[in-house]
């Protein structure tokens, strides 16, 4: 076993050396991750992303865009042949087909190369020919994200961390009642082990469906191939001390190790590991409509996230030597269509807010970070509209359940994030004052000019600080 994970590591250090000068001698790759938590727009982010670097009508603040330098664009087949590929010829005729529809939300791994010719600027572009960069995106489900941080954690220090959040919320409550005849030092007993998998994974469908985050372990989500496997049959246990051989305690805790090594790990090293940018994607106004304790969850599961990268900066040839990290992070709060423009200024300080401790590690590493307000695609239109002496900003589009046209005003976001924040750290159960509504708007149809890929909020401006530095 040893024998065999150093061979693993060498073989992989010769994979990363390889890849790494044939990247900096001859064709530069960027590789893109793209996550989020749930209901966050993955799919529709790069979807949008790759329609507008094909077409580049609508993205002049991605300044190698708009000083014209981008000579081609063109996708190409990924170079992990083991990957399957991001559909997102099916996903683009969902948004801009004659019924346009959202599409299916990220599942599993994909991947989609796109690359683009260009041409040096200043000085170079007179004595250099254009040369083609290589972006590769790695999409991937956010239900997976978070498990990253049980890597550094025992299943006793998982357990009473997870027990310790879920007592006051009522999703759990079924949960809870399974666990209390059950005494961990018994004996391991298999339709036992089950029942408690099969509550604990009702629970985390209901909490997130109540807009927590805090969603782990992600696979019980998704578990895909794994379904009904040991490594996914078990469950948070309240326990003290050593516990005996064959109890339950002794299994639950096996098990849990085995998902970390055999699940979490190899995801970690064959996906994570080898991105070197990254784009968070946060569905603030959602968790703002569930209420201060799914925005207080949202901020905690901010700050876990940076503790699944290795940020910090990325000369090749540090790269070179000492692998991959990640240099620059991008945290994108979507759905910025859902608002006047009047409210963006206050909802990008709300995301500035919900990730702050999160993007002071990352620089602290040396990482550069960001954050905007964004809408990879644009369903609504503005409008002004009278209401009880005075002018509401308001946004019209389709509603989602029903197809029909309104005009919505979700209510105004505070001024000052801490007026959320705040309320949501003291655990507030709801919003004191006015509160704040989310509208779920269905994509609208598009009538697209040659050139122009399509409408967005933001959307070049988080591609230049992404990417466009190597462009």
């Amino acid at each position: 076993m040893v024998i065999t994970t150093i061979a693993d590591r060498v073989m992989r250090g010769v994979e990363t050396v390889s890849d790494t000068l044939s990247e900096a001698l001859f064709e530069p790759v960027i590789r893109l991750g793209v996550t989020g938590l749930a209901r966050s727009g993955k799919t529709v982010f790069i979807t949008s992303l790759v329609a507008n670097l094909l077409d580049r009508g609508r993205m002049p603040g991605l300044v190698a865009a708009q000083e014209g330098r981008i000579e081609a664009a063109f996708l190409q087949p990924q170079p992990d042949d083991t990957v399957p590929r991001f559909d997102y010829e099916a996903h683009l005729a969902a948004l801009t087909g004659p019924a346009p529809h959202w599409p299916d939300s990220t599942r599993a791994v994909s991947e989609l190369r796109l690359s683009l010719r260009v041409r040096p600027g200043g000085l170079l572009g007179g004595l250099q020919g254009p040369r083609t960069v290589h972006l590769d995106i790695v999409d991937y489900p956010g239900e997976w994200l978070l498990d990253l941080g049980l890597m550094d954690k025992s299943f006793e220090d998982w357990s009473a961390g997870v027990l310790a959040r879920i007592g006051p919320r009522p999703q759990a409550a079924a949960y809870l009642a399974a666990l209390e005849p059950v005494d961990p030092t018994t004996r391991h007993d298999e339709p036992q082990a089950q029942e408690l998998a099969r509550a604990f994974t009702a629970y985390l469908e209901a909490a997130r469906g109540a807009g927590f985050s805090d969603c782990t372990p992600g696979r019980f989500l998704l578990p895909g191939d794994l379904a009904g496997s040991p490594v996914l049959t078990f469950a948070p246990l309240p326990v003290t001390g050593a516990a005996p051989r064959r109890s339950l305690h002794r299994e639950m805790a096996r098990r849990f190790e085995a998902y970390k090594a055999q699940v979490v790990r190899p995801f970690f090293r064959d996906h994570f590991a080898r991105i070197d940018r990254q784009v968070v994607l946060v569905d603030a106004l959602g968790a703002i409509h569930k209420g201060p304790q799914a925005v207080e969850d949202m901020r905690l599961a901010m700050a876990d996230i940076l503790g699944a990268f290795r940020p910090g900066r990325n000369a090749w040839l540090n790269r070179l030597l000492l692998g991959r990290r990640v240099d620059r992070i991008l945290f994108a709060a979507t759905k910025a269509d859902h608002l006047h423009h009047k409210q963006h200024p206050q909802l990008t300080a709300i995301i500035e807010a919900l990730t702050r401790e999160a993007r002071d590690r990352a620089q602290f590493a040396g990482a550069e970070t960001a954050a905007l307000a964004l809408a990879a695609l644009r369903v609504t239109t503005e409008e002004m509209r009278a209401h009880d002496g005075r002018d509401l900003p308001c946004v019209r589009g389709s509603l989602l359940e029903d197809g029909r046209q309104a005009a919505f005003y979700p209510g105004a976001l505070p001024e000052e994030p801490g007026q959320l924040l705040s309320p949501a750290r003291a655990g507030a159960e709801t919003w004191l004052g006015a509160g704040f509504k989310a509208m779920s708007f269905a994509p609208a149809p598009l009538q697209l000019k040659p050139g122009d890929g399509p409408p967005h909020i933001r959307l070049d401006r988080a591609a230049q600080f992404l990417f466009g530095d190597r462009l």
